[in-house]
């Protein structure tokens, strides 16, 4: 088996923001866990690096496991995509093969139904031994989920590359291998510089330039479009925006919007395609709509006295600029309804936060760390049940009659 050198440094991997009281603190730190945004399908990344593993002495793998099943507890209910970082794993950090077997044993069905991706970045030899040893043991149902990328490159096509957070350790291994291929040091590729989005683009584009490019319209026409159709057709069902969709669909509709041609989703005969498109719009803005300058003061939730945590929200939403205000509440009011129709679609709020939260808000660089979900999910989940008590009292002169008609509230909830 061959061994990789890496440098173990510690302070370089731990997660800053991490609380000390944390149940897994002792493993969590060091990073080799993370969240990383969404894939192209709309699903939740989750990351294993292995260059961020201490050597053996140093970490207990039996508590490492306990810590990716926790990790996983709070997305085995959607579907979820893992990527796993092999560089880095050495004499020093291997765990023993009998630990391996007796992990993959315990990640049952509960684990392995929703995850429909699992990407092995830079394998070697030893994943082709691995492989040979597991065989017996993996169904062909899970095998088929398994993707081995040689480069990031590659991973880039896969998902949504910004967002993951990936190790030095492994960008500097990527690069000498490219160069090792190709003969030339990376700084001889040219990066061409990004091409003016179209006038007809929906996606990757600010909400100011939505505005300026449909005729001041304030709301997006992605936006309103996904949420008429899932308001007419998908209240009422179950695991509405659990659920991925085909990748080539999804970047069917992307182009067709994106081109100003016309969608109808009854074409592709499946209610979630809306539902990741809606995702993938939120997620694809270069700012989130609760805005950067948000962020710390939506962490600071959980610090802030239960029966004062709306108030605080409240606070947070009057000080969002006029058009992330007016759109958010469009959405947010259309999630509520949702969580109104949850003995049918199983989406309470709380579940529909895990959605959205990090769709909504994340921070200037990087992803956020999995020590941030709990406020930012927390967060989220009382701005969809204490609506109407968040959005009721700031009105916009001249702008909320076009709201109001596009989203018509009954009595359950609530009005603008």
């Amino acid at each position: 088996m061959e061994e990789q050198k890496t440098t173990f440094t510690p302070t370089a991997s731990e997660d800053t923001k991490l609380s000390i009281h944390h149940p897994y603190y002792d493993v969590a730190r060091h990073g080799i866990v993370q969240l990383a945004g969404d894939d192209n399908s709309g699903r939740k990344v989750i990351t294993f690096s292995c260059c961020r593993m201490p050597p053996s002495h140093q970490l207990n793998h039996s508590r490492l496991l306990e810590y990716l099943k926790y990790t996983l507890d709070q997305y085995v209910e959607n579907d979820y995509t893992i990527v796993y970082f092999h560089y880095g794993l050495n004499s020093r950090n291997k765990p023993s093969l009998n630990w391996l077997q007796s992990a993959y044993k315990e990640f049952d069905r509960k684990y392995k139904k929703n995850l429909k991706a699992l990407y092995v970045v830079h394998p070697t030899n030893f994943i082709k031994i691995l492989w040979k040893i597991f065989k017996p043991l993996i169904s062909h149902k899970f095998g088929k989920k398994i993707t081995y990328l040689n480069s990031l490159s590659d991973l880039g096509e896969h998902l949504k590359y910004d967002q993951l957070n990936i190790p030095d350790d492994v960008i500097r291994h990527d690069d000498n291998l490219q160069c090792k291929q190709k003969g030339k040091p990376p700084s001889s590729a040219k990066i061409p510089p990004p091409r003016p989005p179209l006038p007809t683009q929906q996606f990757g584009v600010s909400l100011q330039y939505l505005k300026d490019k449909n005729k001041g319209q304030l709301l997006p026409p992605v936006l309103k479009q996904t949420v008429c159709y899932l308001k007419s057709k998908g209240l009422q069902v179950e695991g509405l925006f659990r659920r991925s969709a085909s990748i080539q669909t999804i970047k069917e509709v992307q182009k067709l919007y994106n081109q100003g041609k016309p969608v109808n989703f009854d074409d592709y005969g499946d209610i979630h395609v809306p539902a990741v498109i809606l995702k993938t719009f939120l997620r694809e803005l270069p700012q989130p709509l609760l805005t950067y300058e948000s962020y710390d003061q939506i962490l600071g939730i959980t610090s802030v006295e239960s029966s004062l945590r709306v108030m605080h929200c409240k606070q947070v939403i009057q000080g969002l600029p006029e058009h992330n205000y007016i759109v958010l509440k469009y959405l947010i009011c259309f999630l509520h309804m949702v969580s109104q129709e949850s003995i049918y679609n199983k989406m309470t709020g709380s579940n529909l936060a895990c959605v959205f939260g990090l769709n909504l808000i994340w921070p200037p660089e990087g992803a956020s760390s999995l020590s941030a979900l709990v406020p930012l999910n927390l967060f989220t989940e009382l701005l969809i049940d204490f609506y109407s008590k968040i959005f009721g009292s700031r009105t916009v002169p001249g702008l909320e009659a076009c709201i109001l008609q596009e989203v018509r509230l009954d009595d359950r909830t609530g009005t603008f």
